[in-house]
């Protein structure tokens, strides 16, 4: 198995690729559109996505690319990530100008980045990517916002620890893959749909799960580009498409959705007695 991820080592991205298989071959890429590429390409046999963050929410780009790009969702990941402030060695609270990071690892620590005044925050590609840089280019006014083992991999110091605005600070990660194989028995279906902008709409659709019982784990609209004010749902059901109750629930909403496509099938999460990502 070889996974695809966006950032460099040390990323948050690739402890998720080795949680999901500790021997597996690891290749960086720089942005999330290079991961779907590096796939596209058989670079990777898979390639991991954070898809959202119990702080910073949704990561909407990578909705849009699952459409896209059009590779089935194979297998997810969930991972506890500790924020870390990061600093050269010697360089200070005090002495700190600048703080760099990815917007949703910016986002995770808003509290505490609000407590340092006078302070720049800048976004950039990756939160390992922003202690590589500090490293590289000696910067000892700036620090960046990473994780411990980026800290290790780059020789880098924590100034602080822990610095997230929530202690169960949670990522989601989606496997995505050329083949339709999830990586277990599949227990979980991601689904797109569009509706018709009438009243009632949302509810009727929304209504074919209820009627069946069936979970609906999560539920996101985005902007569909050339369609102005019209929107595209995607949900998650906690259901086998195979399922009876579910290929039912799928057919009636198909009925009046103008478009409906299944995105994946595959294992939930089963959460393990693992230590955090820091």
């Amino acid at each position: 198995m070889r996974i695809a991820y966006q950032g460099v080592t040390g990323a948050y991205s690739e402890a998720a690729a080795l949680r999901l298989n500790a021997s597996a071959d690891l290749m960086s890429c720089l942005s999330f559109e290079d991961v779907f590429a590096a796939v596209d390409k058989r670079k990777a046999t898979h390639g991991i996505l954070p898809i959202e963050n119990t702080i910073g929410g949704t990561i909407h780009r990578n909705y849009d690319l699952l459409l896209e790009h059009e590779f089935p969702i194979v297998g997810e990941i969930k991972l506890a990530v500790v924020h870390h402030l990061i600093v050269n060695r010697g360089t200070t609270l005090e002495q700190i100008k600048r703080v760099y990071s990815h917007p949703q690892g910016l986002a995770q620590c808003e509290r505490f980045l609000r407590r340092l005044k006078g302070v720049e925050i800048v976004a950039t590609y990756d939160t390992a990517g922003s202690a590589k840089m500090i490293k590289e280019e000696q910067l000892m006014d700036s620090a960046a916002i990473a994780s411990e083992r980026a800290a290790r991999n780059f020789g880098l110091q924590v100034l602080q620890s822990g610095i997230q605005d929530h202690t169960h600070n949670m990522t989601r990660f989606l496997i995505v893959a050329q083949e339709a194989t999830p990586l277990g028995p599949p227990d979980k279906t991601t689904i797109v749909f569009r509706l018709s902008n009438e009243a009632g709409a949302l509810f009727k659709a929304l209504s074919v799960f209820a009627l069946r019982d069936i979970d609906l784990t999560k539920l996101e609209s985005r902007p569909i580009p050339d369609r102005p004010f019209e929107y595209l749902f995607y949900a998650d059901l906690s259901a086998n498409p195979e399922e009876f109750r579910c290929a039912r629930a799928l057919m009636h909403l198909a009925e009046f959705a103008p478009s409906l496509k299944t995105l994946g099938s595959y294992p939930a999460w089963k959460e393990l007695e693992l230590p955090a990502a820091t």
